[in-house]
């Protein structure tokens, strides 16, 4: 673990609900005066949104398909490369991808671009990871090796696709289909390249809905957080000093459903969330 400079990454599918992790740290983070580098997974895509429809045509007329979870669409060197050097010396190089007309204003670019490459100003406290990629590895690659606190965002993956369906259509203009498509596209580096990131992650979020959500592609409405239960799963709970009966003592009617997994009420997730941080965060702060 790097004491003098963490590196914090949160790892999630597309329409996981990552958002809602990173609203808890940034509380944590305006509570205990933390000053973070925050990057965002999709700066480290390698095409911009117009190369990217290029590049897909070009691998389906191959016969092949390209996704946002696979390797040939990332830079996963030079994320690999920032959270190293990020550690050995707080520096290190970002940049952003401008989802939207209000984001790109400011930088007199279009959406769908990538603004230049910068260096991480100096006097940051940690890096912040959101995004896709935390905790892969490949063959050429180990981007899990160099991260301090690695959390995992992980609905079952049924609400998750209706999670995705539902915000792709509202927040992007999508029709259901289109969105139904990319995730088949996805499929295969879902399997290789996302969901064995969970079993690196040091504690694990699992959203589970308790109502029915037997066809994602039908589905009217996203569960409730009320709709839903909670699973935490901690890797090594003595490594970062989980506390279980405090937890169980102030998450009223969360329970124990195995030594090292705790089960809360979907409302309850963010105050989950922040109990659990808080000291892990400090912690690793004034090491």
């Amino acid at each position: 673990m790097s004491k003098q400079n963490p590196v914090i990454a949160v790892t999630g599918s597309s329409g996981a609900g990552t958002t809602t992790v990173k609203v808890a740290f940034e509380h944590i983070f305006r509570r205990e005066g933390i000053n973070p580098i925050v990057v965002e997974g999709d700066s480290f895509h390698r095409h911009n949104r117009a190369e990217m429809k290029v590049a897909i045509e070009k691998f389906t007329d191959k016969g092949k398909t390209l996704s946002h979870f696979g390797p040939e669409s990332n830079i996963f060197d030079k994320l690999e490369n920032l959270f190293k050097t990020y550690g050995e010396s707080g520096t290190g190089k970002k940049r952003y991808y401008l989802h939207s007309e209000e984001e790109a204003e400011p930088y007199k670019q279009q959406p769908g671009e990538f603004t230049p490459w910068e260096d991480i100003a100096a006097g940051s406290d940690l890096l912040f990871y959101e995004g896709l990629h935390g905790g892969v590895v490949t063959d050429e690659v180990n981007v899990a090796q160099y991260v301090d606190l690695l959390i995992g965002v992980v609905p079952i993956v049924n609400l998750e696709w209706i999670q995705k369906i539902h915000r792709d259509c509202a927040q992007r203009g999508y029709s259901a289909e289109a969105v139904t498509d990319t995730i088949l596209r996805r499929m295969h580096d879902y399997v290789h390249y996302v969901t064995p990131q969970f079993s690196r992650t040091d504690i694990n979020f699992q959203r589970v809905p308790t109502v029915d959500t037997s066809n994602p592609f039908i589905a009217r409405d996203i569960p409730t957080p009320d709709e839903s239960y909670v699973v935490i799963r901690f890797r090594n709970p003595k490594k970062i000093g989980v506390d279980f009966n405090r937890l169980l003592n102030m998450i009223h009617d969360s329970r124990m459903s195995r030594p090292n997994t705790i089960v809360v009420p979907g409302g309850k997730m963010g105050f989950a969330m922040e109990l659990i941080l808080s000291p892990i965060i400090e912690g690793m702060i004034k090491s």
